[in-house]
């Protein structure tokens, strides 16, 4: 028994929940096509390890600001439903029951701010979601991050705060992941795995000889390394 981390996007997804939000705010008509363009800028700043997550929550959600929250909530749900259950990966939903089942308490921690990524957390049925908080409540999330974001050392802080709230600060842990940015958690935790890693994490999974498996090659999860 321990704690199984799990990554969410291009993990647990086979997409990323931020880009597919900002995707849907302009068929929303939130914002137009100029928004997309702006998106993917912070969007290769994140691949290349140098994102300022500050500045993108800001950029994210600034569209959302003073809008009624029941708007906002139908809009989550429609969200949900037309272009996340989409990439919701059966091999995923296997791979953290298969933890359940083992008697690891599971948790997701992403980077994403938890307005968009704590109901897609639960869709898998974990026991909590860490996401990057924000200011304000959850009917009107601000574009303001509160406390540690939930992105490189800050998902070490992040865990390492909530395995303590839960008394679980003496257990094993291991933690799935796709993404070189999540090599400080990765490192922390007792047993790191990569999954559809990224070039760089691949690299990185080879030379320390850390397992390797995909997510996307049928319902299962498959061990690559």
């Amino acid at each position: 028994m321990g704690i199984a981390l799990f990554d969410l996007d291009n993990t647990l997804l086979a997409g990323d929940s931020d880009a597919l939000w900002s995707a849907f705010m302009v068929e929303q008509g939130l914002v137009d096509h100029d928004f997309l363009e702006g998106a993917r800028r912070f969007h290769d700043a994140y691949n290349r390890g140098d994102l300022d997550i500050h500045a993108w929550v800001a950029y994210a959600l600034e569209p959302l600001q003073g809008r009624p929250a029941d708007e906002l909530w139908r809009m989550r749900e429609r969200f949900l439903l037309e272009h996340i259950l989409p990439v919701v990966l059966p091999a995923a939903r296997a791979l953290v029951n298969a933890c359940r089942d083992e008697g690891h308490t599971t948790c997701v921690i992403t980077a994403t701010n938890a307005f968009v990524a704590t109901p897609i957390g639960r869709l898998f049925g974990v026991d909590a979601v860490l996401a990057t908080d924000l200011e304000g409540d959850e009917d009107a999330p601000c574009n303001r991050i509160k406390g540690v974001p939930a992105f490189r050392e800050g998902k070490v802080t992040r865990v390492e705060r909530f395995l303590a709230e839960q008394g679980l600060a003496d257990q094993e842990s291991c933690f799935f992941s796709d993404s070189h940015n999540d090599l400080p958690l990765l490192h922390w935790v007792t047993r790191p795995v990569a999954v559809d890693p990224d070039p760089i994490l691949q690299a990185h999974a080879a030379e320390h000889g850390w397992p390797v498996m995909t997510l996307r090659q049928g319902p299962l999860p498959k061990r690559l390394m």
